[in-house]
């Protein structure tokens, strides 16, 4: 666990992923993974309060782009 100094100062939020790097006996550095596309956008809408707010809407195909 990071302390929390550490993790205020460098933006650390709960659920980021690292890599682990061993540079020596007892010496390791943390490397933070980027954040995928998008990551977290369904929850995002599923928690949406209002319900029944999306509407599917038709589309023509992009074949004739």
């Amino acid at each position: 666990m990071l302390p929390a100094e550490l993790r205020q100062m460098d933006r650390v939020e709960p659920g980021q992923e690292f890599d682990v790097e061993r540079l020596d006996r007892g010496d390791y550095r943390l490397i933070r993974r980027a954040a995928r596309p998008n990551d977290g956008a369904v929850d995002w809408l599923l928690a949406c309060p209002e319900k029944g707010f999306f509407v599917p809407v038709a589309s023509e195909s992009t074949a004739t782009l």
